[in-house]
């Protein structure tokens, strides 16, 4: 009986070298990255009923916006009426992701349950799948131990997952693209043949067409892969022309159809309505929502009368002249912007209790980064400089405009390679300094 007894393996030595064999083989691997990190954020959404908008306001927080021309584009109005009534051709949003809506609503019905997850789901299958660059980004910058780190992290965090579990916007494919277009830059460097070219301008067009302020890192973009070939002795100058006339290509049809309808050359038409939100009396670096012609029926009123582009010229010119008046004052708005920007937009948070919180661990995460991209720097890693012109370049126009959250979501992928990179180099010298002080 004993001898029976004894022969049982314990079932507590099974289950880690299951897990052990397991975690060998998916530790690298993008299915398992992709696979976990997809079913964390669906999961979430099915449990908590993220799905589930609001519908006193005609169901506006479903998508804001971008839902609101998906709607029309779904029941046949084309391209239009961005705010709750209806106002006609627009180009208050970039095309992109209001044409992905409008897809949805054809199929599950408009602000229809159905679509919700369906939207939800595929915003949370863009945030998945931003594991894989940012696994190929940190492990050309850093080192593969780093990038397993990262990439899984950004897998199961619970911060990571709010803005695809419950915002029906594009946030979630502008972190996607952006760091695919990250990590496509580097591997610029040394790629051959003009198939990678083609691959860089059409991920730009892309980009362009569902989030305007990426392109800010755009000219650096380009200018880095230029510089880095011609450093390595490499010919770029047919591939950059032809990575331009594919970018063309792609956005070209978006001007054509502005132009056409409301007489403007541009992706987006709303910046200077945005510069007035920002900048006007009673400013304070934070979002005025009350100023917003879905908050302050003047605002409609006079956004119905003028027309779009009339309205936006007429606020910008508001904005405008507020600036000129008082530059010193601008400057210290823009310097609060700044602040708000990396250290958490005050009275964010419902629960009054929870916005410090909330910031010191905003605030907490933009020092990191900065002191990751500090000692990048420093010790000359590959990319470092790229890492620092896009934190440079990206945010500047929302320290004139006004920041929120949701506008460092983008960079948050590059944001948090550099806080882990900097997490590790303290682990390290923490442990050599423990090794030297033991040496007899």
């Amino acid at each position: 009986m004993a001898d029976a007894v004894t022969t049982i393996p314990p079932a507590r030595t099974a289950a880690p070298g299951l897990f052990t064999r397991w975690w060998s083989q998916a530790r690298t691997s993008f299915f398992w990255m992709v696979f976990v990190a997809f079913v964390l954020r669906f999961g979430w959404i099915v449990v908590a009923h993220t799905y589930k908008f609001k519908t006193f306001d005609d169901n506006f927080s479903f998508g804001w916006e971008m839902g609101r021309i998906g709607r029309s584009l779904a029941q046949g109005q084309g391209f239009s009426n961005p705010f709750s009534e209806t106002t006609g051709p627009t180009a208050w949003e970039p095309p992109l992701y209001p044409f992905l809506i409008a897809g949805v609503f054809k199929l599950f019905g408009i602000y229809a349950h159905a679509s919700a997850v369906a939207l939800l789901g595929i915003n949370s299958l863009f945030s998945a799948l931003t594991c894989v660059p940012i696994f190929r980004v940190t492990k050309r910058c850093f080192s593969e131990k780093l990038a397993v780190w990262t990439a899984w992290l950004w897998a199961v965090m619970p911060s990571v997952m709010y803005w695809c579990t419950r915002w029906v916007w594009e946030t979630s494919l502008a972190a996607l693209l952006l760091a695919l277009v990250f990590w496509l830059t580097l591997d610029l460097e040394e790629r051959d043949g003009l198939l990678p070219w083609i691959h860089f301008g059409l991920l730009w067009g892309v980009t362009g067409l569902a989030n305007t302020s990426l392109l800010a890192f755009l000219p650096v973009s380009g200018l880095w892969v230029w510089y880095r070939r011609r450093k390595g002795g490499k010919p770029s100058l047919a591939g950059v022309a032809l990575s331009a006339m594919v970018l063309v290509a792609c956005i070209a049809p978006w001007l054509a159809r502005n132009y056409r309808t409301l007489g403007v050359i541009s992706l987006r038409s709303n910046f200077g309505a945005e510069l007035r939100i920002g900048n006007g009396p009673g400013a304070d670096g934070t979002w005025r929502e009350y100023l917003h012609p879905t908050q302050n029926v003047h605002e409609m009123r006079r956004y119905r009368r003028l027309g779009e582009i009339a309205y936006v010229a007429e606020r910008k010119r508001e904005a405008v002249a507020f600036i000129r008046a008082d530059y010193p004052r601008f400057l210290g708005l823009s310097l609060k912007r700044f602040i708000y920007y990396w250290g958490g937009v005050p009275r964010l948070s419902e629960i009054a209790a929870l916005a410090p919180v909330k910031n010191s661990v905003f605030l907490a995460s933009s020092v990191l980064a900065f002191w990751g991209l500090g000692r990048a720097l420093r010790q000359r890693r590959p990319g470092a400089w790229l890492f620092f012109w896009l934190i440079l370049l990206y945010p500047a126009v929302y320290y004139a405009v006004f920041p929120h959250p949701r506008y460092r979501h983008p960079i948050e992928p590059e944001l948090g390679i550099l806080m882990i990179y900097v997490i590790s180099e303290v682990q390290k010298k923490s442990r050599g300094q423990k090794d030297a002080t033991t040496i007899p």
